[in-house]
C-alpha cells in the first residue's frame, strides 16, 4: 500500500494563514451558493423570472475563484506548473464537454473532474470544475442563467472528490479494484446530484402553478420536496442514469491510465 503523494512543505506558518482564508472564503460562497439553490424549499415568495438570481451568483462566484487563485498562489498550493496544469485540465474539459454536448445524457465532462479532483484535491477540484464549465460554456455559446449554478455544482463534485482523495490517502491501494470502485460510487452519486441541483433552480419557473408537481410558493417544505422529487422523477432520471453509467464506464475503463497520469504530473508540481 503506497501512501498518496503530498504537496511539500515550505512553511506551516506562511502557508497556514492563505489555505484557511482560501478554505473559509470557500465555505461561505458554497452556503451562499447553496441558498440561492434551495430557496424554493423554505422561501415564501413567488419566482419572477428564471434568471432572476442568476446575476447575484456571479457576483459571488466569479470574485471567488479569482480570490482562490490567488490565495493558492500566496500559499504555495498551485507553482506556475500547477497554474498550468489547471488551465489543461479545463481546457480539455471544455473539449469533452463539446464532444459529448450531453447528448441523451451523455457527458463525458465529469469523470475527468472527478479523477483530477480526486488526485489534486478539494481547492483544484473546485476550481476546476467551476472554471472548466465557464469555459466550455464560452466555446459552446451555453452562457445564460443556467450558468452560475452549473460552475457551482460542478465545482462542488470537484471538491467533493478531493475530499474523498483525502478520505482514502493511504488507506487504499493506488489504482487498485478499491480505490476505483470508491471512484465508481462517486461518479455514480453525483451524476444524480447534479440533475437534482440543475432541476432545483429552475423547478419553480418551469410548469406554472397549476400542476401537481408545480412549485407552491408559501407551501410547506414537505410538500414542495415531495413535488420537487416526483418533478425530478418524472423530468429528468433518464437522462440522470446516462450520465451515471457513462461516468462509471469511463471511470472503469480509464480510471487506471488516467490517474497514473495525473499522479506524475501532481508529483512534478505543488498542488493544495
Amino acid at each position: 500500500m503506497t501512501a498518496r503523494p503530498q504537496a511539500p512543505v515550505l512553511d506551516a506558518g506562511r502557508t497556514r494563514g492563505p489555505r484557511a482564508a482560501s478554505a473559509l472564503l470557500l465555505t461561505v460562497a458554497s452556503v451562499l451558493g447553496l441558498a440561492m439553490f434551495c430557496w424554493p424549499l423554505v422561501a415564501s415568495v413567488l419566482p419572477r423570472s428564471s434568471g432572476q438570481s442568476a446575476p447575484w451568483l456571479v457576483l459571488v462566484l466569479l470574485p471567488v475563484l479569482l480570490v482562490l487563485v490567488l490565495a493558492q498562489l500566496g500559499s504555495d498550493g498551485l507553482d506556475a506548473r500547477s497554474l498550468a496544469m489547471l488551465g489543461v485540465l479545463c481546457a480539455v474539459n471544455a473539449a469533452l464537454r463539446l464532444v459529448s454536448a450531453g447528448a441523451g445524457g451523455i457527458e463525458l465532462v465529469f469523470f475527468l473532474l472527478v479523477l483530477a479532483g480526486y488526485v489534486f484535491g478539494p481547492t483544484f477540484g473546485f476550481l476546476l470544475g467551476a472554471l472548466s464549465l465557464f469555459a466550455s460554456a464560452l466555446l459552446t455559446a451555453g452562457v445564460g442563467p443556467w450558468l452560475p449554478f452549473q460552475m457551482f455544482a460542478a465545482g462542488w463534485i470537484g471538491l467533493g472528490a478531493g475530499a474523498l482523495g483525502n478520505l482514502l490517502a493511504g488507506r487504499v491501494r493506488p489504482r487498485g479494484r478499491r480505490e476505483l470502485a470508491a471512484l465508481a460510487v462517486y461518479a455514480v452519486v453525483v451524476a444524480y446530484v447534479f440533475g437534482a441541483l440543475m432541476n432545483l433552480w429552475f423547478w419553480p419557473f418551469a410548469l406554472g402553478g397549476d400542476t401537481r408537481i408545480s412549485y407552491v410558493p408559501g407551501g410547506g417544505l414537505a410538500e414542495n420536496l415531495r413535488r420537487f422529487v416526483t418533478f425530478t422523477l418524472v423530468t429528468s432520471l433518464p437522462w440522470d442514469t446516462v450520465r451515471a453509467v457513462t461516468n462509471v464506464v469511463a471511470v472503469v475503463v480509464l480510471g487506471r491510465p488516467v490517474l497514473g497520469t495525473l499522479r506524475r504530473a501532481r508529483r512534478r508540481g505543488s498542488f493544495g
